[in-house]
């Protein structure tokens, strides 16, 4: 299970962002993301820049795996353990992480089958 946040686990540098003009802000080599957007999204495809993205429907999330989208965020437990079967079904290369508040969390989702998460608190 990816854990993205956790203070004993060491994870790649994560920039939420919301504009194009924000990127060149974030450190080099860190993984930024945002709520989906086809501007930003179209951006991070052809520049090659590690992304992801949370989305709320399965259109975004098969569009965001195709564009090369590291990791596609959910945010509500039924939407995500769909996008996930989805995810296992068409071999996305994207993995799936569900969006938690604190370690109490991870047990629930890890029984749903969930790739990982990741913790509000870096965003």
């Amino acid at each position: 299970m990816i854990l993205i946040g956790h203070k004993f686990v060491e994870f790649e540098d994560i920039s939420f962002i919301s504009s194009i003009k924000e990127i060149s802000n974030t450190k080099a080599n860190s993984c930024i993301v945002f709520d989906y957007c086809e501007d930003l999204l179209m951006y991070a495809y052809l520049n090659n820049v590690t992304c992801a993205i949370k989305v709320s429907n399965i259109k975004d999330a098969i569009l965001s795996n195709s564009l090369n989208v590291k990791y596609i965020i959910c945010d509500k437990k039924s939407f995500a353990k769909e996008i996930q079967g989805i995810a296992e079904n068409y071999m996305f290369d994207s993995k799936i992480l569900f969006l938690i508040e604190n370690d109490n969390e991870i047990e629930d989702i890890a029984r749903l089958g969930i790739d990982g998460v990741i913790y509000k608190g870096i965003l």
